[in-house]
């Protein structure tokens, strides 16, 4: 027996599927439904992909630089030193979810050089105890962080920032202090000349005012003998601050203030979190409606088929026949659309990035400004997840839209139609 003839409703729903249709108007819907599924497809898997790009960058790059948590003294009370602070450090990197502690010190300062200026966020670190707690090795693109020895009076610069002053590795910049001491001649700000040994870049608005100096400089500096803010504490799962930070209370005295990434960048991270989930909603009513288009093509096969169908029945089809053979052939539409919207939307992602760095680089026009957008490229990311979710999603809409057409489609009575055939 053929396969024609042991699965009609295959067979025939197939060729209905085809697209060719004598019929002008039901082809171009068929074909126009067909092709409105693909790009709400493409369209869905593209943005998601550009938001978990966003997300990924958010954790990787900028939240692996800064602290995921900080303990730091009380405002108003007296900076302690590292020694002073070495009992709690032990105690706090023996709790389970810490990797890491390091020496925290953040001052604010202003840059010169070459007749520009730039105020600046100032970070003292020890360039060993760093590694514990930050990837900033990873984003270096001059020079090295071991130039930042004591005494050396070195600095690392962000990429921008050091644009913006016009400086390279090896280059002098002037450091001067924020802190304005009163001595019996009057108020002096104390200034310091400083050598770019290292630029970063991280591809975010920290490339514009982040820099880095040997924790001992800025002591000096700043005159603040052997005082810390406290420490930075890295740790395995940077969502889980919140309880730890509760673990951590338990240990620390109360002058010890506990803060944690999300203080900064909390609402970036919640904004992107927001934005996928109704970006997804708002595009899977595009796919909605292109579905809803498979109702109209379907109802027009059904219309241009009228003939077809009374023959089927009276040569003996069963009702649930004619019902599954537009089934097929809406199966078979949402197939086709859904495997055009996959491949084109995987396209699009790889092609997104970087023509988004060729449109920046070769032409005045600035689409992600890093005053705005956590990184200046556009990130993308394709998670498996989400394309089986998007697939089985339309796939699942153009088989709900076939049981209208399909039902319609059963409903009809052959002797009528036959009479005005």
């Amino acid at each position: 027996m053929s396969a024609s003839g042991k699965y009609p409703a295959l067979f025939i729903g197939t060729r209905y599927a085809s697209l060719r249709s004598s019929n002008l108007l039901v082809g171009f819907i068929s074909w126009l439904s067909m092709l409105g599924l693909a790009a709400g497809v493409a369209i869905l898997i593209t943005v998601l992909s550009v938001v978990n790009g966003f997300d990924r960058e958010l954790q990787q790059r900028i939240l692996a630089l800064i602290p995921h948590m900080t303990l730091s003294t009380a405002r108003n009370n007296p900076l302690a030193s590292e020694a002073q602070w070495q009992p709690l450090r032990e105690s706090i990197e023996a709790v389970p979810g810490v990797s890491g502690t390091a020496p925290w010190l953040q001052l604010q300062g202003l840059l010169l050089a070459r007749g520009q200026a730039k105020g600046v966020l100032l970070q003292g670190i020890d360039p060993v105890q760093e590694q514990q707690v930050s990837i900033l090795g990873d984003f270096l693109t001059e020079g090295s962080l071991d130039s930042l020895t004591s005494g050396s009076y070195h600095i690392a610069l962000g990429a921008a920032l050091a644009r913006q002053l016009g400086v390279q590795v090896g280059d002098t910049v002037t450091l001067v202090s924020t802190v304005v001491p009163l001595t019996p001649m009057g108020e002096f700000t104390r200034q310091k000349r400083f050598t770019v040994g290292a630029i970063f870049s991280i591809g975010s608005q920290l490339d514009g005012n982040l820099a880095y100096v040997h924790l001992q400089d800025a002591q000096r500096l700043y005159r603040l003998g052997e005082g810390i803010h406290g420490l930075r504490v890295q740790t395995d799962d940077l969502f889980a601050v919140f309880t730890l930070g509760q673990s951590l209370r338990e240990l620390l005295p109360s002058s010890v203030v506990v803060n944690n990434w999300t203080a900064s960048y909390g609402a970036i991270y919640e904004n992107i979190r927001i934005s996928k989930t109704m970006v997804g909603l708002l595009l899977t009513l595009l796919v909605a409606v292109a579905a809803f288009n498979v109702v109209v093509s379907l109802i027009m096969v059904v219309r241009d088929k009228r003939g077809d169908i009374a023959i089927l029945r009276t040569m003996g089809c069963s009702l649930g026949t004619i019902r599954r053979i537009f089934l097929v052939q809406g199966a078979m539409i949402g197939l086709i659309g859904t495997g055009l919207g996959l491949v084109l939307g995987l396209v699009l992602t790889t092609l997104a990035g970087p023509l988004v760095n060729w449109i920046q680089t070769h032409t005045s026009v600035v689409l992600l400004n890093p005053d705005v957008y956590p990184v200046n490229y556009l990130p993308t990311e394709i998670l498996p997840g989400d394309l089986l979710l998007i697939c089985a999603l339309a796939l699942l809409l153009s088989l709900l839209a076939t049981l209208y057409p399909a039902s319609r489609a059963a409903r009809l009575k052959p002797a009528e139609i036959l009479r005005y055939e």
